[in-house]
């Protein structure tokens, strides 16, 4: 069955008392396997979408759901990756994508295996025994998707994960993304507020305007996607105009 928020709410408190609505009536389907990305302003709201889905915040109105289950808290269901990867540093790669197995205690032989799968899948081979500070911030990240995929979650939620990158390692991990999310056939709910990123990744791209959803896309184009087509420009194009209004552009048009 998938997420759903169904005519959710949340709102702050001001300094008054009074409240602010950051996100109003949002209503969204998401099905299991599909690659969503949430575009928008700074202070849109579309961190605060992710951290219901995560359990961390709750709706003031309204439902989350993932398979047709309450939202509650955070749960191992959902994995998040942040946009820092927030490593232990005393841990080596290995030790890092291991931990969530072994808090859920495992057998030793279980654990071995399965961390190999995913550092394997993630392209690590070498460089278990390495710890954060001797890996590059592409490598390190990746670890950090290893590490919430290694419970098995239904659904991954990444908060602007590739943020924190240079452009070229960022190209890159867009690719190994890709590969990854191909491999594993998870949900996988992913902030930006880079309108290509979004166009590149995305099986649909939700825009998040004004605590709004403004636009809800889906984004017709064969993967591997070439950025340089007419059509991927055209996506570009629709949902820059889109987030621009005159008024305090912050959304990167790469």
């Amino acid at each position: 069955m998938g997420v759903e928020f169904r005519n959710v709410h949340k709102s702050f408190d001001e300094l008054d008392g009074k409240p602010r609505y950051i996100l109003e009536d949002i209503n969204l389907k998401i099905e299991t396997g599909e690659f969503i990305c949430v575009l928008g302003k700074s202070g849109c709201g579309k961190s605060t979408m992710l951290n219901m889905l995560a359990g961390y915040l709750k709706p003031d109105k309204g439902r989350i759901t993932v398979d047709g289950e309450d939202v509650k808290g955070p749960s191992a269901q959902r994995g998040v990756v942040f946009q820092q990867h927030a490593l232990f540093p005393w841990y080596t790669v290995k030790e890092n994508i291991e931990f969530g197995l072994k808090l859920k205690k495992h057998k030793n032989a279980e654990v071995e295996k399965i961390a190999k799968q995913y550092i394997d899948m993630i392209g690590l081979q070498g460089y278990e025994n390495a710890y954060p500070a001797e890996l590059s911030g592409g490598m390190a990240q990746r670890v950090g998707i290893a590490r919430a995929l290694v419970n098995n979650p239904q659904v991954l939620l990444m908060d602007e994960p590739l943020g924190a990158l240079d452009a070229m390692t960022r190209d890159t991990m867009r690719k190994e993304l890709i590969r990854i999310w191909q491999i594993s056939k998870k949900t996988i709910f992913f902030i930006t507020h880079s309108v290509p990123e979004a166009v590149y990744l995305a099986d649909r791209v939700i825009l998040l305007k004004q605590g709004h959803i403004a636009m809800d896309t889906h984004i017709e184009l064969e993967r591997p996607r070439d950025i340089r087509s007419d059509k991927f420009s055209e996506y570009v194009d629709l949902f820059s105009k889109g987030l621009t209004d005159g008024s305090d552009m912050d959304v990167i048009v790469e």
